[in-house]
């Protein structure tokens, strides 16, 4: 202790020289700590996903098979894209006007309403005017519920029909005549 007190300065560089590797040691080991810190919350973050990508690889076989079923099913659920729109507005507005007819209802009116882009498909819209019966309007819309590719009925409205006098003061019990408007549209794909 007396050289330290009789040599102050050069116990001094002494202690510096000393102390300036045990700093520089300390810091590293504080850096290389918090880089494993990180790294093992990066890890952490990680494993989930890397759980997700293996399992989305075992299953891959199993994805794709619903995938083709999803595009086989969609295939007969809308008209390709291939179709022209005017040929395939009137195609759509002949097969629903014989579904109607096939069921027993007179179409008195048919429109083709404009086309319309959606994000994935075109919606080709019919409105069709018809009249007859409860019965035949129930059969008519099973026949439309069978087309394929499908075809979604919009809008449905049904009122009486005007029963003339004639048949009023005879007295018929005829089945209640319908008038009906419907809207129906299919989807066509865009690409």
């Amino acid at each position: 202790m007396n050289w330290v007190r009789e040599h102050t300065r050069s116990a001094v560089l002494v202690g510096l020289t000393l102390l300036l590797p045990l700093v520089l040691y300390l810091q590293v080991l504080m850096n290389l700590l918090g880089l494993a810190f990180d790294y093992s919350r990066e890890r952490d973050r990680l494993e989930p996903r890397l759980a997700r990508l293996s399992g989305l690889q075992e299953s891959g076989e199993l994805l794709e098979e619903r995938r083709s079923a999803a595009t086989a099913s969609l295939a007969t659920a809308i008209y390709p894209s291939s179709n022209d729109e005017s040929a395939l507005a009137a195609e759509l507005q002949s097969s629903v006007r014989q579904v109607l007819i096939d069921s027993g209802l007179s179409v008195t009116n048919s429109q083709v309403l404009p086309i319309r882009d959606d994000e994935a498909f075109k919606k080709v819209k019919i409105k069709l005017t018809a009249g007859g019966t409860l019965a035949a309007l129930d059969t008519a819309l099973v026949g439309l519920t069978a087309h394929s590719p499908t075809i979604s009925i919009e809008s449905l409205d049904t009122f009486p029909a005007r029963v003339s006098r004639r048949r009023a003061r005879t007295g018929s019990r005829q089945e209640q005549a319908l008038t009906v408007v419907m809207q129906v549209m299919a989807l066509q794909s865009k690409s």
